[in-house]
């Protein structure tokens, strides 16, 4: 997998700076406050950081952003870049100058002056996340980038409040890589023995294969498979950090590896980015990896479904009747709604077998989402206020943008069927809501569920402040603060 830069930390050492190789950095206030280490570099540059700050351009530089100077004179480094940011700044501020930096250290090695600037954990974090490149599939050698070192006051506590924060950062990359693989490369087989390597990270791991799945009676997701010639799976990944037999919070992903829609097939312009159909899966597996590489004390089962949804002589046909591992029947109006099969049965598993005290499914599901919230939010439904709560709070702070949305009777109806328990799909209207009004039919009463539709942030076009365009990690981050907030002993 792609791995997070290097980052270390180290006493301020004003002597070594004009002889570092690579890049400088240094941290400025908006208003030009320069601490010893600016002040420093100002007297090896003849002036120029002094110039730089008292200057017009130095006023509408935004907080956490910064201005390069290149090819400075009297030091060794090719560049220096002053940030703008206040020496107590908030979580968001301190992520967003890391990325600022990421981007001005390309492969270049990086020395960092922060002094006794609050929250440099945190920048870490950011340059950590935004100093990501997918390139499995480039056949130029990639640069291996060189490691960046930040110099603060005391870097032992820096570091230690660091050290989770680099393995939330080794989460989302593995999400990223996940999403951005293409379909070919990431089959249900390659998704499978991926996860199953992570019990070296302490995970307990087990694959259902179809046979089983068979026996168990999950007919709706195993429809959704049958047209394709890789085996549909469902992968259970299992974190026992809590307490001995306490009930775990249970995460399940929507893992269709590629969705052209079966039968009912899409459209072929932009179909090429139905790799990223895996998003929930792919976020499942990312906290899972984050949980494990922090060692974090809660109890925490993460399950997805690994289907692969083709047109073929055996794919699911629309008007077909299915039976649920719950014992509903679905007719399938609409074959390319097919994430709700997938995860209508994986759900019922994980509450029949985990008995978790609460669950929360993850799934890039409607395009519905997008016309409703964008690419800057993704829906969240709930029939919990308590744990709906309490992840919108874990997602703010994380900034990672999620906004409720409404359930109710009326969306519910829309689900009738004249032949069979429930139809699958709705109608046009209310899309995501009835998508989730079917979800939660699949819900006991006595479990606390939430519902992320994650199609419109899963993966963007355009690069956001923490990760460049393509695959984004969304959810990894909020769903940590979740556990750890709210679960863990």
């Amino acid at each position: 997998m792609t791995a997070p830069i290097a980052i270390s930390f180290a006493e301020t050492d004003l002597d070594a700076l004009a002889g570092a190789a690579g890049k400088l950095a240094v941290l400025v206030t908006p208003d030009g406050k320069m601490d010893p280490a600016a002040r420093r570099l100002n007297r090896l540059t003849r002036g120029a950081v002094a110039r730089l700050v008292e200057s017009d351009r130095w006023s509408k530089v935004k907080t956490g952003e910064g201005v390069q100077i290149g090819y400075p004179t009297g030091l060794e480094a090719v560049a220096v870049m002053v940030i703008s940011l206040p020496r107590r700044p908030s979580v968001e501020e301190a992520r967003k100058a890391g990325a600022s930096l990421a981007q001005f250290k390309g492969s270049e090695a990086l020395t960092l002056c922060a002094g006794s600037t609050a929250r440099v954990a945190e920048l870490s974090l950011g340059l950590a996340l935004r100093a990501y490149g997918f390139t499995a599939h480039k056949t130029a050698e990639a640069e291996t980038p060189a490691p960046a070192t930040i110099m603060v006051a005391k870097p032992e506590e820096v570091a230690a409040e660091a050290k989770p924060m680099m393995a939330l950062a080794e989460g989302v990359f593995f999400t990223r890589d996940l999403v951005n693989e293409p379909a070919n490369v990431l089959t249900t087989n390659d998704f499978a023995a991926r996860l199953a390597a992570m019990q070296e990270l302490g995970l307990e791991v087990e694959i259902l294969e179809d046979d089983e799945l068979a026996k168990l009676r999950m007919g709706a997701l195993l429809g959704v498979g049958q047209g394709s010639d890789s085996p549909s799976k469902v992968v259970v990944m299992q974190w026992n950090g809590g307490e001995k037999d306490a009930p775990p919070l249970a995460l399940v992903g929507k893992g269709v590896v590629f969705d052209t829609g079966g039968i009912s097939l899409k459209p072929a312009g932009g179909m090429e980015d139905m790799t990223m159909d895996m998003g929930g899966a792919g976020v499942v597996a990312g906290v899972m990896r984050a949980l494990a590489l922090r060692g974090a004390k809660a109890n925490v089962v993460g399950l997805v479904g690994l289907v692969e949804n083709m047109p073929g002589p055996n794919a699911q046909r629309p008007g077909d009747v299915v039976t649920s591992m719950k014992g509903d029947t679905i007719e399938v109006i609409n074959t390319d709604a097919e994430g709700r099969l997938v995860l209508a049965d994986v759900m019922w598993y994980a509450q029949d077998r985990f008995k978790p005290v609460g669950m929360v499914d993850l799934a890039t599901l409607t395009g519905a989402i997008i016309i409703a919230l964008g690419h800057e939010n993704a829906g969240v439904f709930s029939n919990n206020d308590a744990l709906c709560d309490a992840f919108l709070k874990a997602a703010k702070a994380e900034g990672e943008g999620a906004w409720r949305m409404p359930l109710g009777q009326a969306y519910d109806d829309k689900l009738k069927s004249r032949i069979a328990d429930m139809k699958n799909v709705g109608g046009r209207d209310a899309g995501s809501i009835t998508a989730a009004q079917f979800l939660q039919r699949f819900v006991k009463d006595d479990c606390p569920w939430i519902h992320l539709d994650i199609a419109g942030v899963a993966s963007v076009k355009s690069d956001t402040t923490l990760a460049p365009k393509g695959a984004t990690g969304w959810g990894v981050l909020a769903l940590d603060r979740l556990v750890r907030d709210n679960f863990e002993g």
